[in-house]
């Protein structure tokens, strides 16, 4: 494991509720998208949400990626499910009902294969509003449940991203970790399988960091914090102090 500097950010007060976003929407590859951080930023992150889609404590993290550190972000979230997320109060899955939803979405919207091949051609097509004309000197890529498992999969031979990010990941498969050719940092919550998280983590050939916040849920750093809690807000924004720390050092 590589040590992260905790000192590397500056995040502003953390809103913990009717969150305003700084950035604004714009249609990229046909997908409509959050985009935020500063015009001039000669570096890019791709974040792909949760299956929830775009919720305000999501889109605050986006603003808090963009211009927290020293190094500024153009931000990008893309919004896969065209407007038709997963219903928060399906989880976790109180009926059968929820339980049936839940693996519909799954199985059809969520699915990896329909969604992986939407990514290069979405950062091929981001790259040209890059201020320098010439596209993004580099690309990240940062998940949160869901989309953990797609960052895990973008990040194999020829990935477009310099370095990942999983934020309490769903489906942690260890076999995953052997075909990651990026550095990765995995942030997993008390709720992910501590024996997969760690085999993850094993399993990575690359620079990587990998570390559990044993009293976050699952969902901590997206649409299911609960950020009026004190313990959840400070390690919210200690999820991103340490997500930044990790993207300066290596992307």
């Amino acid at each position: 494991m590589s040590g992260i500097s905790k000192a590397c950010c500056s995040i502003p007060p953390i809103v913990a509720q009717g969150y305003q976003g700084k950035g604004e929407y714009k249609t990229i590859n046909g997908m409509k998208t959050y985009v935020t951080g500063p015009d001039s930023a000669s570096k890019a992150i791709l974040i792909i949400y949760d299956i929830f889609g775009f919720f305000p404590q999501t889109i605050q993290g986006a603003d808090i990626l963009a211009t927290s550190s020293e190094q500024k972000y153009r931000v990008f979230m893309p919004d896969f499910f065209e407007g038709q997320p997963a219903d928060i109060t399906w989880f976790p899955p109180q009926t059968e009902e929820h339980k049936q939803k839940l693996g519909n979405f799954f199985q059809t919207k969520a699915a990896p294969p329909a969604n992986l091949p939407k990514i290069p051609s979405f950062v091929d097509e981001a790259n040209k509003l890059a201020a320098s004309g010439k596209g993004f000197e580099s690309w990240s890529i940062l998940g949160f449940c869901w989309g953990g498992k797609i960052a895990c999969l973008s990040s194999a031979k020829d990935t477009k991203f310099k370095a990942a990010v999983q934020c309490h990941p769903a489906m942690v498969d260890p076999n995953d970790a052997k075909n990651v050719t990026i550095p990765m940092a995995m942030l997993a919550s008390k709720d992910e399988n501590p024996k997969d998280v760690e085999a993850f983590g094993a399993n990575l050939k690359v620079d990587h960091y990998v570390e559990t916040f044993p009293t976050q849920i699952h969902g901590w750093m997206a649409a299911r914090s609960n950020l009026e809690d004190e313990e959840v807000r400070k390690e919210y924004e200690r999820g991103y102090k340490t997500a930044l720390s990790f993207l300066q050092k290596h992307a």
